[in-house]
């Protein structure tokens, strides 16, 4: 019984581990994407200022509402109020990958 529990506690371990990799990853896809097209504006970072003052460091959002009222924007086509900054339209994992970087900010 003792070897049974062992290897329950020891699957379920591994089952956590695969899935902290897979947020990991997620996460680091979400950096990328921001790296290659909202840098340029925005800070990605935990600290510093955006390039473009205008732009909230992405560090903030959370202050501002919950980041996951932007899956729907994302989905659909980011469209704000100024010309410059382009508009996205990003798959279901992209969004999710990108979700999960923002909220790594949060930290």
């Amino acid at each position: 019984m003792k070897v049974v529990k062992a290897g329950v506690v020891i699957f379920a371990m591994c089952l956590l581990a695969d899935g902290a990799r897979a947020e990991a990853e997620g996460v680091q896809r979400g950096r990328e994407f921001a790296r290659a097209n909202c840098a340029r504006c925005h800070s990605i970072e935990r600290a510093g200022e955006s390039p473009l003052k205008p732009a909230p460091p992405f560090r903030t959002l959370h202050q501002r509402y919950p980041v996951e009222y932007l899956e729907e924007s994302l989905a659909e086509g980011m469209v704000t109020g100024h010309p410059d900054m382009p508009e996205f339209r990003l798959e279901p994992d992209q969004i999710a990958d990108f979700i999960d970087f923002l909220k790594s900010l949060e930290e």
